[in-house]
Order: C-alpha cells, then structure tokens, then sequence
C-alpha cells in the first residue's frame, strides 16, 4: 500500500472551514479520506497544532486514520516531522483542497520514485499545479529531511516549489501527464465557485470517479467548467505574487 499524506488545516483566508463543507454524504475531508482508501492508498492526516484543527482529528479518528499534528506554518517541516513519526521510506501528497485526486497517477508518480535511485523528488505536472488538481508531490524520506534542514523552522512554506529549486543537493523529475482522458476544468477548492463546481460533479458521477469518468462527463457538459472557471486568473496570480515574495 501506499503512502499518502493528507495536508489539511482549517483556517482559510479565502473559504475558512472548506474541508468541513458537505459533499454528499460526507464532509469535503472525510470524501478525501475514503478516495484515497479506495485507490489503495494508506491516509495519513497531517495537520498543525492549532486548536482550530482539534475538530480534524475527530473525523480522523471517526474514520480509524493515523494523524499527525505539527507545525502551524512550515508545511514542510510538518511533512517531515509526520514521515519521521511514521517512519515513511516514500509518501505522495493530498491536498485537501483537491477531492477528486487521481489515485491511479500518484501511484504512478509514487512507482517512478521508487525505481529511479537517482530521484529525490517528483513534482506534480504543470496542468495539475495550475489547478487541474490530478497530483500532488511524490517524496522520498531521505528529500524532505534535506529540504527542510534548509529551512528555518518558523517559515512559511505554503509555496513549497521555490523552495525545493533552491535547493541544490535535490534531484526532481516533474510527472508526465498523460495525454488520454486531458481536461483543463478548475478542480481545486479556494472559492465558493470551486466548491458548488465539484458538487455538482460530485452530483452526476459514481462515488469514487477515475480521471475518465470527469472527462467523459465534461465532454458532455462542457458548459460545467464555466462555474468557477474564472477563479483560475486570479488563483494563479495569487501564487506568482507568493513565489515572488520567497525568490
């Protein structure tokens, strides 16, 4: 099984409280959880101390899934303090903000990652950055603890990517996105347009949908995609002005 850690936290400038919202029978955190179990993918909460985060670790022990609590700020440290505690040799990142992950893929990125020796690090492919939300990042133990050994333990780390190209000792591969089931709809969860978006996805797909079930459905309803499509601009000027703010 595979290893995957779930960064979670409650507090949101743009949409607080976002990985409670409901989805279906579930809340937005919970649906994440079980996705990832169904794609055989071992869950593993990691979220901060704050006491705002108390009610995080209640719907993962509803759901009988190891946690871990961390640093408030520094999400890297807070990875590599939990692969530590879990003693992860490789583990793959979920965001929260992203419910429909495809669990085929990180398994992919997660296999590459094992077989080549000389990799430290996959990144997620520039379309699922750019809010395709498809994968996160694939880790071996051994990168996250030289990454964060470079970095105060009081930064903010939200942006991670600049971080890991500054760092020198670090050999990364970014993910081939495949080309067959190729869709370009905004699949993260920063707004409230993000979220009725994937609800109504959530809405007129199987419970745990593959890549090609979204494909198919937006080739039917391609006029979905207009729901929060243009949130996109201003989600990736956000990012650059935080990129730029750590370069």
């Amino acid at each position: 099984m595979f290893n995957g850690i779930i960064t979670v936290r409650t507090l949101s400038s743009r949409l607080p409280g976002k990985c409670f919202l409901s989805f279906g029978r579930y809340s937005v955190l919970e649906y994440i959880i079980l996705r990832a179990k169904h794609f055989n993918i071992n869950p593993i909460i990691c979220t901060t101390i704050h006491n705002s985060d108390d009610k995080i670790i209640d719907l993962a022990k509803k759901h009988k899934t190891n946690y871990f609590r961390g640093a408030i700020k520094n999400k890297i440290k807070r990875w590599r303090d939990c692969a530590n505690f879990f003693n992860l040799k490789e583990f793959h990142t979920i965001d929260a903000d992203d419910p429909f992950f495809c669990g085929d893929e990180m398994k992919f990125s997660i296999n590459n990652l094992k077989k080549n020796k000389d990799l430290d690090i996959i990144f997620p492919s520039k379309l699922s950055s750019s809010g395709a939300a498809f994968v996160g990042y694939s880790f071996t133990n051994e990168a996250i603890n030289k990454l964060s050994k470079e970095i105060r333990s009081n930064t903010d780390t939200e942006m991670i990517e600049p971080f890991i190209k500054k760092n020198r000792n670090l050999k990364f591969n970014v993910f081939k996105d495949p080309t067959k089931y190729k869709y370009t709809a905004r699949m993260t969860l920063d707004y409230i347009e993000d979220y009725l978006f994937l609800d109504c996805l959530r809405s007129k797909l199987k419970l745990y949908p593959k890549r090609r079930d979204i494909y198919k459905l937006l080739r039917s309803e391609p006029s979905l995609i207009n729901i929060n499509y243009k949130k996109n601009s201003i989600w990736k000027k956000n990012q650059l002005n935080k990129i730029n703010k750590i370069k």
